[in-house]
């Protein structure tokens, strides 16, 4: 068996511009963080320059930014379109004072590169870690969408994510269909070309956010057969895939038992305390996770609604170690 490095993760999305507060900003030292998009809610500048500076204070040597939908300024086509359709018109000097010239949002990001930032365009990515560890990654901003946002695509013409075997992370700003993708009106908004892709690669770990409500983790166990057309139907042993945690399990309602009610008290006051919810897959933890059998999906969107604050994801998992580092 290739030696592993045990790695620690930091993943969070969609935190719309907003920066922790002092309470809940997570401290923990860890090797990589990973933001899954939606840097703003707006796409202005000062939204850029709030996130940059949060990501600034995150105890992590490297930190993977991808856009989101919102951060339309980073896609130039959406920004343009976007100018010229406003009605009425924007003026040129308002438009470079609030959101910039073209470019220039980026620019921010690259900017901020020894800061350990780095802001990651669509395609397969390759970093040695300061632990010792391999991370190859994979990353997309797009999500399908019939809107004038940044980064999207038809639903109905698809999107081929080229997704390679041996890929240890996906990091997409939308899910996949099936996977922690439930809309409050109960439709599922994920990407069917985008599952398929991960269940051909079946990465360590797919993280994203964009569905506000679909906050969780859950550990996929792929079946043996595949399938032409894969889908959440047809390669997933359900029974072998247990969910870490869900809003639906942090919730109190009035169905809950006095105990269970208890029980979720404990769980938001720790998951409060901490300022992450944790998980481990490493050799010694309860479910380890099987490279090229399990994927960890996770939906690590922050912004949720008023009533409840979602925190991002610690998670520990263990990386090819890089072979100069043996």
């Amino acid at each position: 068996m290739a030696p592993t490095v045990q790695t620690r993760l930091l993943i969070m999305s969609d935190t719309h511009g907003v920066d922790f507060s002092s309470e809940n900003r997570p401290l923990q030292h860890v090797d990589v963080a990973l933001h899954c998009g939606d840097l703003t809610d707006g796409s202005k500048l000062e939204e850029f320059r709030t996130t940059l500076q949060m990501l600034k204070m995150i105890n992590a040597p490297l930190k993977l930014v991808i856009a989101g939908n919102h951060d339309f300024t980073m896609d130039s086509t959406a920004f343009e379109t976007k100018v010229a359709e406003s009605v009425p018109p924007l003026e040129p000097e308002l438009v470079a004072r609030e959101y910039g010239i073209l470019g220039q949002a980026r620019q921010l990001f690259d900017d901020a590169r020894d800061a350990g930032i780095v802001f990651l365009a669509e395609g397969t990515h390759g970093f040695v870690l300061e632990n010792g560890a391999m991370l190859t990654i994979y990353a997309s901003p797009f999500t399908p969408s019939l809107g004038a946002w940044g980064f999207q695509y038809h639903p109905n013409k698809g999107r081929h994510f080229d997704i390679q075997a041996g890929t240890d992370i996906v990091m997409t700003h939308g899910p996949p269909k099936g996977i922690m993708d439930f809309t409050y009106g109960r439709e599922r908004a994920g990407c069917p070309d985008l599952f398929a892709a991960v269940a051909y690669a079946r990465p360590r770990i797919h993280c994203f956010g964009h569905i506000h409500e679909g906050w969780g983790a859950r550990l996929v166990a792929w079946k043996d057969s595949g399938a032409d057309k894969p889908s959440h139907f047809t390669v997933i042993d359900n029974e072998k895939s247990p969910v870490i945690e869900k809003l639906a399990t942090l919730r109190e309602n009035s169905l809950d038992s006095d105990d269970m009610a208890e029980e979720k008290r404990v769980k938001l006051e720790r998951l409060n305390h901490n300022g992450c919810s944790t998980t481990s897959h490493c050799a010694q933890d309860e479910y380890p996770l099987q490279s090229s059998k399990q994927t960890l999906f996770i939906n690590a969107s922050i912004m949720g609604s008023e009533r409840f604050v979602q925190r991002p994801w610690l998670v520990d998992i263990e990386l090819p170690r890089h072979r100069k580092s043996q």
